[in-house]
């Protein structure tokens, strides 16, 4: 579904990107961790064409995003939707018309049309009834959902997640990490997952890759992850600073 080769890139004198390499199958859970800093959200950005990169080469379904143009970059967003992390909802808008937004941008016009894909996102978020609702009246978990919905509502084959968990408590979390394996099975999505919630790594992830210093620096199961005696994985593992003397 996607591949990323030799990916780099500066802001200001700063590499952030320092040749990125991964690939993730169709409707697999790639969940991306490492420390603050380390390139994770400017990485996200780039799957979009939010951003371009020095050097190095994305290819989203086998074609390469570098260096296409916005009617271009247009037909590969369909592909992909994206859940940023304090769900981005429009304040002026309800749920109803939040969720709605992408398909009347795409031109669809029948309201009963618009409904019926609504209430059916809806659904899979276990949200029924909540149409009306503004974003000023939702908990934090309620935006990320409807932030989701919106993110699916054109079936994309692949969802981008900026720290989907950050600011919610255990709980709320868990529904989350549910969700996503849901929709995974429901519309065989591709997933990555940026986030630095470990418990939800674990739950979820087909595969996880560290970024460390502008590229990965491991790559694998969960298993692996754990079982690794690696010093600077078990450190970010446990939470763990070199501290002061």
């Amino acid at each position: 579904m996607i591949e990323v080769r030799a990916l780099r890139k500066k802001l200001g004198e700063q590499e952030i990107l320092r040749g990125v390499d991964f690939g993730v199958a169709k409707g697999e859970t790639l969940v991306i961790i490492g420390r603050s800093g380390a390139g994770k959200s400017v990485l996200l950005k780039h799957l979009v064409g939010l951003m371009q990169p020095d050097s190095g080469e994305i290819y989203i379904e086998g074609e390469n995003i570098i260096g296409l143009n916005e009617r271009k970059l247009a037909a590969i967003r369909r592909k992909v939707g994206i859940l940023f992390q304090g769900g981005a909802l429009f304040d002026s808008m309800t749920v109803e018309e939040n969720i709605a937004f992408p398909l009347r941008e795409a031109g669809q016009r029948d309201a009963a049309v618009i409904r019926e894909e609504v209430a059916e996102m809806l659904e899979v978020i276990e949200l029924e009834g909540q149409q009306q609702k503004m974003p000023v009246n939702l908990s934090g978990g309620m935006k990320k959902r409807v932030g989701l919905a919106r993110a699916i509502i054109r079936r994309p084959s692949c969802v981008l997640y900026d720290e989907p968990t950050a600011g919610l408590d255990p709980v709320v979390s868990d529904s989350i990490n549910q969700l996503i394996r849901r929709l995974q099975e429901r519309y065989h999505v591709t997933s990555i997952v940026v986030t630095h919630d470990m418990k939800s790594a674990f739950h979820i992830a087909d595969h996880i890759a560290y970024l460390h210093e502008g590229s990965i620096y491991f790559y694998g199961t969960a298993e692996e992850l754990q079982r690794s005696s690696d010093p600077l994985l078990q450190d970010f593992l446990l939470g763990r600073s070199e501290g002061l003397p």
